[in-house]
């Protein structure tokens, strides 16, 4: 199947329902930064949540990141995600590997660790953006991000996200977002059967790995409450907006010292977009036009 996120409703627009498919998006992320199994399923979690996350805002432009950080060997991560269907991040360790936990998952609560904090900021695109922390309650990410939107948006919401990592590749990776909106959370009978469908349900990359796709999932879970899926799929991909020019038009920060010393000794300058781990290299010609362009006025150093 092919990454996408579909949008649904239920109970007469008392329950909002999203799910998203990023199995090819987080394998291009493990590729990209060389990640580890754990470190696999951290970052293919979280793009998946910030993805959900951003797919209520109502700005083209309006974006949600993620940053998370613990006590454990991974330290942390970053992830930025757009209401487009855009998404890149990227873990502060991605070598960290660690044992199967007890329920013979990747372990990435071990991996993060369950002191530290969850920040969220959602950004639609214009004014102040709105910035959240929360404690981390498990170091799981969807454990973590369903305790944020409890606390900080008061919304009763059921997140599942799940990453399958085979030797080779990633096999599934995807989520789940249910939540009750104001006018049906007095609604006790609905609550409760929600929940227990929720609590029933196996994990999400099982569900996507048993060649299930989205409307079917939507459609067991909440077909007998008047669900309605909307018909647009939006395809959702691994993006980050770096360029050389970018990095071109930073190497003036460097001074014109330094800028100096790399050309006299025939040094190329050499720079990594931590979010899609793209390398861009300034040879000393180029590095020549720069420092000509500072000493002449035309470029601020």
């Amino acid at each position: 199947m092919a990454d996408q996120l579909i949008r649904a409703t239920a109970a007469d627009n008392g329950i909002r329902a999203v799910g998203v498919i990023t199995t090819q998006l987080t394998q291009e992320a493990r590729e990209r930064h060389g990640l580890s199994y754990v470190a696999t399923a951290a970052l293919g979690r979280s793009m998946a949540g910030a993805l959900l996350l951003a797919s209520s805002m109502k700005q083209p432009q309006a974006r949600v990141t993620l940053r998370v950080k613990g006590n454990g060997p991974m330290k942390g991560l970053y992830v930025d995600a757009g209401l487009n269907g855009t998404v890149r991040g990227y873990v502060d360790d991605h070598t960290v590997e660690l044992p199967l936990n007890l329920e013979g998952k990747l372990d990435v609560g071990g991996a993060i660790g369950n002191l530290g904090y969850l920040n969220v900021i959602r950004d639609i695109g214009y004014g102040q953006p709105h910035s959240s922390t929360t404690e981390l309650i498990s170091g799981e990410i969807g454990e973590d991000l369903t305790y944020y939107l409890a606390t900080s948006e008061q919304t009763p919401s059921a997140l599942m996200l799940g990453v399958f990592v085979e030797k080779k590749s990633v096999e599934a990776a995807g989520g789940l977002l249910i939540q009750i909106m104001p006018k049906a959370s007095i609604d006790e009978a609905l609550v409760s059967l929600l929940e227990s469908r929720i609590s029933g349900l196996q994990s999400f990359s099982t569900l996507l790995r048993s060649g299930k796709p989205l409307p079917i999932i939507f459609e067991e879970l909440l077909g007998d409450l008047g669900l309605n899926i909307f018909p647009e799929v939006q395809p959702v991909r691994f993006y980050c907006p770096c360029t050389r020019d970018r990095v071109t038009a930073a190497i003036p920060l460097l001074g014109e010292s330094d800028l100096a010393d790399m050309i006299s000794q025939q040094e190329t300058a050499e720079a990594t977009c931590h979010f899609c781990n793209e390398t861009y290299y300034v040879d000393p010609l180029e590095l020549r036009e720069i420092l000509a362009q500072i000493r002449s006025g035309s470029l601020a150093s």
